[in-house]
């Protein structure tokens, strides 16, 4: 893999595809650059594509210290764009990437970016008075306690737990099933070092970036599921409503992953997007 030195030494592990204009990758919590392999064929003949391993994940030991947190991840992203010399990028963030982009534009602003694109992420993990647009829609601070606790316990089985026992029935059912998806994903993620992934979900579920949304001046992409395994549809028009004229394409019947679901109509959404023809 290629790597950048970020500012305080950490090495961040990344590929890079293609040639073009400027594409950036971020993945969700607990993944690595893997995840967009399946898109690379797709996105390198258009463009200069970036898929990093975020600091604490894809099974890269830390060596600095500190947790993995979003502010940290934000400062990793404008490393890596002060690193490459990059301009005008296109950036996607799916999960905790699109935290990740949420902070980087409340810490830098967007004047490095062109276009934005967004999947399956609320603004703010919890769930509280007036905010039911969190995980569940019912996950306040004692249920994120209890969580993490569980993480602590018994790491992958509460991260299967998390994902199984949201909104999606066929993901409780292979969970209750134990499905062979189900026993690869818990042999993958009890291969983690759980520690700087517990640290990165504490930081993660503290932030809010409600404030966040309507100063986003550049064009942006929004991409949800409609059976996600924590996001109702008033997330995803929320998130909509809030940025200035971001355009909302929700994928009926896939859950917090539509573009590995669907990814022929994510490319041609991102390429669409790109070229111009889905924003305004």
């Amino acid at each position: 893999m290629d790597h950048f030195i970020a500012d305080d030494g950490e090495k961040i592990h990344l590929r890079i595809s293609g040639d073009g204009p400027s594409l950036v990758l971020l993945h969700g919590w607990t993944s690595s650059h893997r995840d967009w392999n399946p898109f690379i064929d797709a996105f390198a003949p258009h463009f200069r594509v970036f898929r990093w391993d975020a600091r604490g994940h894809g099974g890269h030991p830390l060596k600095s210290p500190g947790a993995p947190t979003a502010e940290r991840m934000a400062r990793d992203l404008q490393n890596l764009l002060d690193h490459y010399r990059l301009d005008q990028a296109v950036a996607v963030g799916h999960s905790m990437g699109a935290l990740t982009l949420w902070q980087y534009l409340r810490d830098f602003g967007e004047r490095r970016l062109s276009r934005l694109v967004f999947i399956d992420q609320s603004p703010r993990l919890l769930t509280g008075e007036g905010w039911q647009g969190g995980i569940y829609g019912d996950f306040g601070p004692e249920r994120s306690a209890t969580f993490m606790a569980e993480l602590q316990q018994d790491f992958a089985e509460a991260v299967l737990r998390l994902v199984a026992l949201g909104h999606n029935p066929q993901a409780r059912a292979l969970y209750q099933e134990n499905a062979n998806g189900i026993q690869l994903a818990r042999e993958r993620l009890r291969a983690l070092d759980p520690q700087p992934l517990i640290d990165c979900w504490a930081s993660l579920t503290a932030a809010d970036y409600r404030d966040v949304l309507a100063g986003i001046g550049i064009p942006a992409l929004l991409v949800y599921g409609g059976a996600s395994n924590f996001y109702s549809a008033g997330t995803a028009q929320y998130v909509r409503d809030s940025i200035p004229n971001a355009v909302l394409h929700t994928y009926p019947g896939v859950d917090h992953a539509p573009h590995l679901w669907e990814r022929e109509r994510f490319v041609r959404d991102v390429l669409d997007f790109v070229s111009g023809g889905s924003h305004g």
